[in-house]
């Protein structure tokens, strides 16, 4: 019966950070910090604590579907419970980073009609890429003053490692995650 209709995404203000928002953002974080934990242990040699995450879709995915403010809190909240879990302790500028990977496809999400049309999927694959790299290289480059790292520390041990696995994930999951999300919705009838 729904099978040929498009979703459209509920019109609302970017900014807007009700209950319903709380709620997602504390979901998301949770989701966040466990799948990014069980990952953990999948180090890249040679990177500075990089690991191979694909829960970095969900900031990402969080941050289209429920807004900007949603998609930050996934990613940074989620990124300090998952490296405390992981016994890494607290990394601010990692955490910000995490935090801008949501916010920014959360930017796009007033531009996303729908969670399965072409045009919206290229806009959501933008804003990856676009979130990674500002979230990654506000990471990377704070390691200079954080560490004491030097400029190619910063780019081949930590900023290239990152982004190149991040956007990947990104990439390859959140329009799998969109198109499953467009179907639950059409299911439910919402």
């Amino acid at each position: 019966m729904y099978s040929n209709e498009v979703i459209k995404q509920e019109k609302k203000p970017l900014w807007r950070f009700g209950t319903k928002e709380v709620v997602y953002a504390a979901i998301g974080a949770a989701l966040y910090a466990v799948i990014t934990w069980a990952f953990n242990i999948w180090q890249i040699p040679g990177a500075g604590n990089v690991g191979i995450r694909p829960a970095v879709v969900i900031p990402m995915f969080f941050g289209i579907a429920f807004g900007p403010i949603v998609g930050f809190i996934t990613g940074f909240v989620g990124n300090i419970l998952a490296d405390l879990l992981s016994g890494y302790g607290f990394w601010l500028w990692w955490d910000l980073g995490n935090g801008i990977m949501g916010l920014i496809p959360g930017l796009f999400s007033v531009l996303i009609t729908d969670f399965k049309g072409g045009r919206s999927i290229l806009l959501a694959e933008i804003s990856v890429v676009l979130g990674v790299l500002v979230g990654m290289g506000v990471a990377a480059i704070s390691e200079m003053w954080v560490s004491g790292a030097d400029m190619n520390t910063v780019i081949f041990a930590n900023f290239l490692p990152a982004f190149i696995t991040n956007v990947l994930w990104g990439l390859v999951l959140l329009p799998l995650l969109m198109v499953a999300y467009s179907a639950i919705v059409t299911q439910s009838g919402r």
